[in-house]
């Protein structure tokens, strides 16, 4: 899959140097609630069980980005199946020199609308720490609309819940 600036695809252990930053970078992480990772093994094993489950479990899950003027891997975005909620998520996460281009956006809509084409979804959440600004933006721009303050299993402060019903056709 593409958009006008992205390739979008599967990601896979051989990805592992690439994504170290996103998953080890505290400006990253910062409102993600997750602990940096240490090692290329970490990354391989979180790839592993994390995007690599999803896509043979739910036939979805995030998605490595790849920016197409550098050709470099510049963050992930996609649905994942959020199991003690219930509900299918849409997450993002890109490399600090790219935030603020539009890449979240013009991912996630992508993901958002094959989701709905091929995987049948009726309902899309966002979650977010209520002070991430810039990830509130996105998911409004995405169209999903504040609902609720939920607490999710393994996180330590509450998060807010935008929502997306999709009618349909």
């Amino acid at each position: 899959m593409h958009t006008e600036r992205l390739f979008i695809r599967p990601f896979t252990v051989d990805d592992a140097e690439e994504f170290m930053p996103l998953a080890s970078h505290p400006d990253i992480l910062r409102f993600t609630g997750e602990r940096p990772l240490e090692s290329l093994d970490d990354v391989r094993q979180t790839l592993l069980n994390r995007s690599l489950r999803d896509y043979t479990v739910h036939g979805f899950g995030r998605m490595a980005c790849i920016e197409k003027e550098s050709g470099r891997l510049v963050g992930f975005s996609g649905l994942k199946y959020l199991e003690d909620l219930k509900e299918v998520d849409v997450g993002y996460r890109f490399l600090p020199d790219c935030w603020g281009k539009g890449y979240a956006t013009e991912s996630a809509l992508a993901l958002m609308h094959h989701g709905v084409r091929e995987h049948n979804l009726k309902r899309i959440i966002g979650l977010v720490e209520p002070a991430n600004n810039a990830s509130v933006h996105v998911l409004k721009k995405l169209g999903l609309k504040f609902e609720q303050k939920i607490k999710p299993e393994g996180c330590v402060g509450d998060m807010d819940m935008y929502a997306i019903a999709i009618l349909s056709r």
